[in-house]
């Protein structure tokens, strides 16, 4: 079964188009209502005929994240084997579902986003600001999730086999903007695979809920913060190889040449005499083989993106 979430907050302009457009591929979709201040549950209810809609209610908001995976929970109790997350606004094409969830079926990938960077020519629907805040995360989301292979990773037109999903620690996940970073860093503690599929975005007259400001000041740190927790868990807690080594390596050596390059630069402006060339060299060839080991590292995470779906081990 398909199930399809849409959350739910500032869409009554446009959630029955959305409805209207999805196909029959779909077998049951969950509106989730996110307390939203045009009561726009009640508005489905009272104007969609399509019986596959079942309309959910938050007694007060929680954010995109919150709304989604009470879709999550409710699709995982009725049985659904993918469930597919799509926005209420109308910038997301609806006939891509059976796309989307290909490679889902096929057992190549537990998990499956949008990519609107995947032809230059679709960027030009997309508004610059735009471009630029992509862009802008872009990097940082693929080290924090471990996911370098994939361009879009703050797209929110997704699909997600029910294997993994039953794997996630949905009630940890962030409620709010940061739930599609965030669900990335939990899909590859639990090594899922991730695919993407290209896509245009619809830009129109809808207004984002979302404040710059914020992410400017929250995401950082967010991003920080999983990006270290990835990395104890993939590296040191569940496993042990060589990335783990390289990047011990890293640390040791360039902590050591930039504390004993700091103490000896301190004591030659104390006794007014230079330091000498081997003194130099111990203090810098152990920074030079540090940060050697880290790009050792980081070329060894970037090919170390999971391959072998979750899917693949069960009955889909």
């Amino acid at each position: 079964m398909v199930a399809v979430v849409i959350p739910g907050y500032k869409v009554k302009d446009h959630i029955l188009k959305v409805i209207a457009s999805i196909g029959p591929e779909v077998d049951r979709i969950y509106f989730v209502d996110d307390h939203c201040p045009e009561h726009s549950g009640d508005f489905v209810k009272a104007n969609c005929t399509d019986t596959r809609v079942k309309v959910l209610y938050h007694e007060k908001n929680k954010g995109v994240g919150g709304a989604v995976i009470t879709g999550y929970k409710q699709a995982l109790a009725d049985k659904a084997v993918i469930v597919v997350k799509l926005d209420g606004d109308g910038q997301m094409d609806a006939s891509l579902i059976p796309k989307l969830i290909e490679p889902i079926k096929t057992t190549q990938a537990d998990y499956v986003k949008g990519n609107r960077f995947y032809d230059l020519a679709f960027l030009r629907q997309m508004p610059f600001l735009r471009k630029l805040g992509n862009s802008g995360v872009s990097f940082m989301n693929k080290a924090a999730s471990g996911y370098w292979n994939l361009m879009d990773p703050s797209n929110g037109y997704t699909a997600i086999h029910r294997n993994a999903l039953e794997s996630l620690p949905l009630e940890r996940i962030d409620k709010r903007f940061f739930f599609e970073s965030d669900i990335l860093f939990r899909l590859n503690t639990i090594r899922a695979v991730v695919a993407e599929m290209p896509m245009r975005a619809v830009y129109g007259n809808e207004k984002s809920n979302l404040k710059i400001h914020r992410i400017a000041f929250q995401f950082p740190f967010k991003y920080f913060s999983r990006m270290l927790k990835r990395i104890f868990y993939n590296y040191y807690l569940r496993d042990f190889n060589i990335g783990s080594l390289e990047l011990i390596l890293a640390f040791i050596f360039m902590v050591f040449g930039v504390i004993f390059g700091v103490y000896k630069w301190s004591e030659s402006i104390i006794t007014l005499h230079a330091a000498t060339a081997g003194t130099v060299i111990l203090a810098g060839l152990p920074v030079i083989l540090g940060f050697q080991s880290l790009i050792a590292f980081l070329h060894f995470d970037v090919s170390n993106v999971p391959v072998k779906s979750l899917s693949s081990m069960g009955e889909f």
